[in-house]
């Protein structure tokens, strides 16, 4: 059977895995009556909930007698890590463009990776059908991206479709509307081709990817780039490293229990695959991603996985507040570091580092969702912990000089509110290097790079600012000379001064001076961080405190109290306002945010002796 390997690779929200969806109804991996829920290859609870994919995902279609090994990848830039690992295991991508957003951040990014690995590229214009859709202008736009980044000739000869993935059409023209995507399934085939394998050498095989069965145990996924492999066969893991030779002494012995290939969204059991399959195996102790699995007697190592550093760091304590172990099951010091270190086995972009406090672990990655979604994931699994304010890995350069990472941003706001974000954009040493309208939609494309701390604190401002009407998308871009001190959180905070619960007569007499963060009846302890002042500095609150009764005031009295919603604060967004001296307290039940020391003349004298050293 004749084989495709493809990724489909776009900015996040630009519509590929409804794409998938629509190409598994009409490649008939659905029955005619089976129902089936929209993003179904979206299956992480995480994914569901914010709508984006944050693992990339494995599947095959039949057209014809053409087998199509498709995989899903993630749109988000904190998610680079899993594009860059898949795209080894494809010869072409199909880049999917929003009609009307046209190429963003995050477009750039994965078709730099996927130029660089010389695949062939073949865009689809989706959301044709977009009143504001611009298609002509996007194909320009795509073609200038293309050229931007070096394409050679053959990948600038790109075929363009434009499609519908919701409704599930694509067009070779610009202007007809069809009613299937069979134009797309055909260009697929057409146009990529077969794997460039050796069929009849000894196997080999990348990991490019890990799953796990609690049955099976680790599963390995990969392509086969030589050869055959049986259920049974004896194989041999060869460890990370350069290509080439690799002595006896270095490999483990191993042996395929399970094979599986993919059919839509299962996995098949088969008893043997070829080379150019994309397949999983099963029953290898030792597997990580980046090593080779060969066959016995010729170990020939494959070039690893190539993964962009990380750009942002945090620490990872364990919770030791006055609340912790009341709702988690794992809260203790090798607990919470087992969970980091098994995250690395599937997370390559991800860094985990013991520090001099051994209660406390430095967790890098590509971004703040990259690092929330782990936390999240950790959360809702039963651990509890703390976080601390994220910090930018610097790097020093060849020439002894220090420099820090940028982030290219891409803002989308109401033309009327341009000002606004430029004006924010300066004290955070942001550098406009694009103003664009877009077309007759009202509003206005900025591009700026900025140091990734000045983006800080900022998306919750911009929401502010923009009433929920902008978009910003931002991706790493280079790193640059260090920036100095930048301005950070404006105003204080509110710390609770005792333990107890809160009460709706004091919170209603803090609310005029304060946004707060808890309602009647939640618990709080001395040092939480129980509300945002509107002036500069933090201030000492009692929460707890209620109305002394007489004769004359009664609790009935109370019902007149109106108290404004509490402000819900993401992790994300409370990775975004804590500052230096305060953490996230995250447990099961949810998360609270506190200063490091809990008591208060504790932090008045620490604040002293910081200020006398300078």
């Amino acid at each position: 059977m004749s084989i495709r390997n493809i990724a489909i690779i776009a900015h996040v929200d630009h519509g590929k895995t409804t794409l998938v969806d629509q190409m598994f109804r009409q490649a008939g991996v659905f029955e005619a009556h089976q129902a089936v829920e929209e993003r179904v290859m979206d299956s992480n609870p995480l994914e569901k909930e914010r709508g984006i994919t944050i693992l990339a995902k494995n599947t095959a279609v039949h057209w014809g007698d053409v087998k199509i090994n498709i995989v899903d990848t993630p749109g988000h830039a904190d998610f680079g890590g899993e594009v860059e690992r898949i795209l080894r295991m494809v010869d072409g991508v199909v880049l999917l463009v929003d009609a009307a957003e046209g190429p963003m951040p995050q477009t750039r990014f994965v078709t730099r990776k996927a130029l660089e690995l010389g695949l062939l590229p073949l865009v689809v214009i989706n959301k044709v059908d977009r009143p504001d859709g611009r298609p002509h202008e996007v194909h320009d736009e795509v073609l200038e991206l293309f050229m931007d980044l070096e394409a050679n000739d053959q990948q600038l000869d790109a075929p363009f479709l434009y499609a519908s993935g919701r409704d599930g059409w694509a067009s070779r023209d610009e202007g007809t509307k069809t009613e299937s995507l069979d134009a797309l399934f055909e260009t697929i085939v057409e146009h990529f081709p077969e794997p460039d394998v050796d069929a009849e050498g000894p196997f080999q095989m990348l990991i490019s990817t890990l799953d796990y069965s609690p049955y099976v145990g680790r599963i390995a996924i990969g392509k086969i780039e030589r050869g055959r492999v049986r259920v049974g066969d004896q194989v041999v893991l060869l460890p990370l490293g350069e290509p080439g030779p690799v002595p006896d002494a270095q490999s483990e012995q191993a042996r395929v229990m399970k094979l599986y290939t993919y059919l839509g969204l299962d996995r098949v059991d088969v008893e043997e695959a070829h080379a150019g399959d994309i397949v999983a195996l099963a029953g290898l102790e030792g597997v990580e991603i980046g090593k080779t699995v060969v066959e016995p007697g010729h170990r020939d190592r494959l070039l690893g996985i190539a993964v962009e550093e990380p750009t942002l760091s945090v620490d990872f304590t364990v919770n030791n507040s006055p609340f912790a172990g009341r709702t988690g099951k794992f809260v203790t010091t090798r607990q919470v570091r087992e969970r980091l270190v098994k995250e690395l086995e599937r997370n390559v972009a991800l860094r985990v580092e013991d520090t001099e406090s051994p209660d406390t672990f430095t967790v890098s990655g590509r971004g703040e969702l990259h690092l929330t979604i782990l936390m999240e994931t950790m959360r809702r699994e039963g651990y509890e912990f703390q976080v601390s304010r994220p910090r930018v890995i610097r790097k020093k350069m060849e020439d002894g000089s220090v420099q820090e990472p940028y982030e290219e941003v891409v803002v989308e706001v109401p033309s009327d509110m341009v000002g606004t974000v430029i004006e924010k954009m300066g004290p955070r040493k942001g550098e406009m290097v694009e103003l664009k309208p877009m077309g007759d939609s009202g509003t206005t494309r900025l591009r700026f790079t900025i140091p990734a701390r000045g983006l800080f604190g900022y998306r919750s401002e911009f929401l502010t600012d923009t009433r929920g009407e902008g978009t910003l998308y931002h991706t790493f871009s280079h790193y640059g000379p260090l920036v100095g001190n930048l301005r950070g959180r404006q105003k204080g905070v509110l710390v609770a001064d005792r333990e107890g619960v809160a009460v709706g007569f004091a919170l209603f007499n803090l609310q005029e001076r304060s946004t707060l963060f808890v309602k009647p009846g939640d618990p709080v302890y001395a040092g939480m961080i129980v509300g945002e002042n509107v002036r500069p500095d933090d201030m000492d609150v009692n929460v707890c405190k209620e109305k002394k009764l007489t004769n004359m005031r009664t609790t009935s009295s109370d019902e007149n109290i109106k108290l404004e919603p509490p402000r819900e604060l993401t992790l994300e967004l409370a990775l975004e306002f804590i500052e230096g001296d305060e953490l996230i307290e995250v447990t099961p039940d949810g998360m609270r945010l506190r200063k490091r020391i809990l008591d208060a003349n504790q932090r008045r004298k620490e604040e002293k002796r910081r200020s006398k050293e300078g």
